[in-house]
C-alpha cells in the first residue's frame, strides 16, 4: 500500500472514530444539548480536529443520520430482493421500515432534523447532497417495486408510483409518531393496538393499488 492510500485509509479511519463519538453524544443528549467539545473528548480528539473534517455541529449530526439512512437502505434492498410476488415486495418494505423503526429509533428520530430545511443553515452543501443522494436511494427501491408490479399486471396501471410511495411512507410514519408518544400524551380515544392498525392500514392501501385480476389471487383482508 503506498502512501496516498494508507492516508485515505487513516483519514477514513479517523472520521470513522468521529462519528462513533459523535453518535454517542447526540444519541444521549440530542442535538440542542451535545457540543463539539463534548464530542471532542469522547473521540480524545481536539475540537479542532473535529472541524477539520465536519463544518459544524449540524454537519456532523447529519454525518450521522447518513448511518441511519445506509441501514435503512440496506434493509428495503433486502426486503426487495426477496424473489417472491410484486405484491409481497411491497408489504416487505412495509415490514422493514417498521422493523427500522423499532429497532434504530434515535435514527428515526433524526430523520426530522434532515426533512425541516430551515434547521440546514449550518450544514454545509457536501452533506445535503450526501444525505439527499442516501434518501433517492431509498424512495427508488419503493417505487421501483410498485412500477415493476405495474408492469407485471399486479398494481393499477393508472398508478403513479411516487405518488403511492409517498402515501405508504405517509401512513407508516403517521402512527409510528403515535407509537412514540408517551402513553400519557396520546391523542386516540380507546385502547387501539397501534402495529396492528399499521399493519391493517398498510394493507388496505396495497388492496386499493391492485388490479382485479390479483385480487382474485391473493387474500389481503386485514
Amino acid at each position: 500500500m503506498g502512501i496516498p492510500e494508507r492516508k485515505d485509509r487513516e483519514k477514513e479511519q479517523r472520521r470513522e472514530e468521529i462519528l462513533n463519538a459523535a453518535e454517542k453524544v447526540f444519541f444521549d443528549r440530542g442535538l440542542a444539548q451535545a457540543t463539539m467539545d463534548e464530542i471532542a473528548q469522547h473521540a480524545e480528539l481536539s475540537k479542532g480536529t473535529l472541524y477539520l473534517y465536519y463544518q459544524s455541529k449540524e454537519d456532523l449530526y447529519l454525518g450521522v443520520m447518513c448511518r441511519g439512512m445506509k441501514i435503512m437502505h440496506d434493509m428495503f434492498q433486502k426486503a426487495t430482493s426477496t424473489g417472491e410476488p410484486t405484491v409481497k415486495l411491497i408489504q416487505n418494505v412495509g415490514e422493514a421500515y417498521y422493523e427500522f423503526f423499532k429497532v434504530y429509533k434515535k435514527y428515526c428520530q433524526m430523520f426530522a432534523f434532515f426533512k425541516n430545511s430551515q434547521l440546514h443553515s449550518q450544514v454545509s452543501d457536501a452533506m445535503i447532497v450526501e444525505c439527499t443522494n442516501l434518501d433517492q436511494k431509498s424512495w427508488k427501491l419503493v417505487t421501483d417495486v410498485i412500477q415493476k408490479g405495474i408492469e407485471d399486471g399486479t398494481f393499477r396501471k393508472e398508478l403513479d408510483p411516487l405518488e403511492m410511495g409517498v402515501i405508504l411512507w405517509s401512513n407508516s410514519n403517521g402512527i409510528m409518531q403515535l407509537m412514540d408518544r408517551p402513553v400519557e400524551s396520546q391523542e386516540i380515544p380507546g385502547n387501539i393496538d397501534l402495529e396492528k392498525l399499521l399493519r391493517k392500514s398498510n394493507s388496505m392501501i396495497v388492496s386499493s393499488m391492485l388490479t382485479e385480476e390479483t385480487k382474485q389471487r391473493y387474500d389481503l383482508k386485514p
